[in-house]
């Protein structure tokens, strides 16, 4: 006699490792995802697609602050005068000072 339940199926899980830097990953994705609204366009009918491309486009950065530029000047002094201090700890000293320097020079 045959049996009534449904057949079995069974997921497959490719792992691919990736190397290069972070903007080199996400161009590459980016390419890929263009590519594939492409072919879903094509397949459509449709000359172009407007969805992928405009979320390609680059968000304008912002310039730094005066306390951006003041943090970055302060940790990388404290980085040479304290070589074995955490990070943490430098960018609290950092911090506290620039809070003691109200009003003052920067």
């Amino acid at each position: 006699m045959l049996s009534s339940r449904p057949p079995q199926t069974t997921e497959v899980v490719v792992l691919v490792k990736i190397e290069g830097t972070l903007e080199e990953i996400r161009a590459m994705f980016l390419e890929g995802a263009k590519q594939e609204a492409k072919k879903t366009a094509k397949a459509a009918g449709k000359k172009t697609v407007q969805k992928a491309t405009s979320t390609a486009k680059k968000a304008v950065k912002r310039a730094p602050s005066a306390y951006n530029k003041y943090m970055k000047r302060e940790l990388a002094r404290l980085k040479k005068a304290h070589p074995r201090m955490t990070h943490q700890a430098r960018f609290r000293k950092a911090a506290k000072s620039w809070k003691s320097k109200k009003g003052g020079k920067r």
